[in-house]
């Protein structure tokens, strides 16, 4: 079995009976006792109920949230968002109202270009208000959405959309990272002339905003589009009628494009953010993300719980280590969002937070890969005060994380806290027998809402249940190591498939980089699969730039 760390597990933050009074999901408990009878003694009761009675948990998911139900929103910011390319010294803020008409224009322009239901549209676009715009005019359509960040190559982003056949690709010209600029000119040509089924591009101009797009009888601008005010209008769809395409890394082969469902991601982003999160209207809530993860598309669930999105494009060490941090103290970040790799870079960088300008910031997520238990502590160090750290793990397959942070829940370092309610997320023995206390191959015994409706270009479904459920027939084997605890926390190790196995023990990755990166000589790291002698070894690799940087 894989090893396990054996130092003293700490616990850093423990919830208050404050606390847990003023969680989202204890009202949510409360509202189950009232309207359903229901009372659970602990949060592992009401998590085995909600994987055990999944028709109950998911209509209760979605009348608690009120999806039916309409309701006068106040206009406070929907997105706060800065840009390396548009200054760091600026910030944009947009109100729902004024989301609400970006929305409504690029909607008008897309039915201009006769986009209907079922169309798909494709986005060469950083973290920025305009892209969220997109996205929300798109799905208010029926069309189907899929992005890639402008960091992208030529090859990885023709990859993806050629597979989509889109009508309408919105892009940018350029874009600036580190303090350098770079033109996408040439990139956007090259990504026309292979998209066959293109009738128009829209062309953003970020990088030169001075600059007015030509007009060609397939090209014109981002404000062409949005150039007339309509009625915001929303087409009646069916709950699993397609939102957007998300891909698989492509590292076998051309990316998987993932299908997910309007309905599906509607409900398990509301229980995601809302419970697990613990966000609500007056959050403000940050992911450092691009377009081309899926963490983009999950920050904008906070939207349909009335909160605010804070969004950033640029480098997160440029000019230093503390953007993201300062950001968020201007921004009044409420939930910090990043990845393990980025606070172990600021680990590295000894990065000095200032308390009182955080002190909004009342949660930490993590992401990415597995968060060592230096990073929680870290974490906690560095901002002042003991404060729930949400080390998480899901992933592009279904858009979520379905191993979670808890605010009834302590946390405990380099564990994360609970499997995510409806989620039946176990350990599986390679006999295909669950196991506690010990590493297995995490599965998910359940369905999911957010599970791939489909995957594109797979019409019997030949591709999709070879990719996850021929390990385990009729069970989601999702390529991880995890070890559950008594008590429902786990461990995870790393990707199953990239496991060293030296005289019979196993040692995933995360293995590697919780003790490589403690050395101080070694900046950044990489554990790298030499295919040669699979079984063998694994090369890791240094470099003297920080893991955060760009693609």
């Amino acid at each position: 079995m894989l090893s396990a760390y054996d130092g003293r597990i700490e616990t850093i933050w423990r919830p208050s009976e404050d606390t847990i009074d003023r969680a989202n999901i204890t009202r949510y408990l409360e509202w189950l006792a009232r309207h359903r009878g229901l009372t659970f003694a602990s949060y592992q009761d009401v998590w085995r109920w909600s994987v055990t009675d999944l028709d109950a948990f998911w209509a209760s998911i979605w009348q608690y949230f009120g999806i039916h139900a309409s309701r006068p929103y106040e206009d406070h910011p929907a997105l706060i968002a800065r840009s390396e390319t548009r200054g760091l010294e600026n910030t944009t803020t947009v109100t729902y109202a004024e989301l609400a008409r970006q929305v409504a224009a690029v909607r008008a322009g897309l039915v201009r270009l006769g986009v209907t239901r079922g169309d798909r549209v494709v986005a060469y676009l950083p973290n920025i208000p305009e892209a969220v715009v997109a996205l929300l005019a798109t799905s208010s359509l029926g069309a189907i959405w899929s992005s890639c960040a402008p960091d992208f190559g030529t090859r990885a982003v023709v990859d993806r959309f050629s597979q989509f056949e889109p009508k309408v690709l919105i892009a940018v010209d350029g874009y600036r990272y580190g303090g350098r600029d770079f033109d996408r000119a040439r990139e956007l040509a090259d990504i026309e002339s292979a998209l066959s089924s293109l009738s128009v591009t829209v062309v953003l101009p970020y990088l030169r905003p001075d600059a007015t797009p030509a007009r060609t009888e397939n090209r014109m601008s981002w404000a062409e589009l949005a150039s007339e005010s309509a009625p915001l209008e929303f087409a009646q769809l069916p709950f699993e009628h397609p939102l957007w395409v998300l891909y698989t890394s492509g590292t076998t082969g051309l990316p998987k494009g993932l299908v997910h469902s309007q309905g599906g991601i509607l409900l398990e982003h509301l229980k995601s953010i809302a419970l697990h999160q613990d966000l609500g209207a007056d959050d403000r809530f940050f992911w450092f993300t691009t377009t081309g993860w899926m963490m983009w598309n999950y920050v904008l669930g906070i939207l349909p719980l009335g909160g605010t999105a804070v969004l950033f494009d640029g480098s997160p060490a440029h000019p230093d280590m503390g953007t993201l941090w300062r950001f968020a103290a201007d921004a009044g970040v409420t939930y910090f969002g990043t990845s393990a790799a980025f606070i172990q870079a600021c680990m590295k960088a000894n990065v000095a937070l200032d308390h009182a300008a955080l002190s909004r910031v009342r949660a930490v997520g993590s992401t990415g890969a597995p968060l060592p238990p230096q990073g929680f502590t870290w974490i906690v160090d560095a901002l002042g005060r003991p404060l729930p750290v949400g080390s998480v793990s899901g992933g592009t397959d279904l858009c979520t994380a379905f191993v979670q942070s808890c605010p009834l829940l302590p946390v405990r370092a380099g564990e994360l806290q609970c499997a995510a309610l409806g989620a039946k997320v176990e350990a599986y023995s390679a006999d295909g027998k669950p196991v506690v206390g010990e590493v297995g191959e995490l599965v998910i015994t359940r369905p999911l809402p957010s599970m791939p409706v489909y995957l594109w270009n797979d019409p019997d479904g030949a591709r999709y249940r070879a990719s996850y459920f021929e390990v385990f027939p009729g069970v989601w084997r999702h390529g991880d190591w995890i070890r559950f605890n008594t008590d429902g926390s786990s461990v995870i190790y790393g990707r199953s498939d990239a496991t060293l196995n030296r005289g019979g023990v196993r040692m995933g990755t995360s293995e590697f980089y919780r003790i490589v990166e403690q050395l101080p000589e070694i900046q950044d790291s990489l554990v790298v699969e030499d295919a040669s002698c699979r079984h063998a070894t694994r090369r890791i690799a240094s470099s003297p730039c920080p893991r955060s940087r760009r693609r």
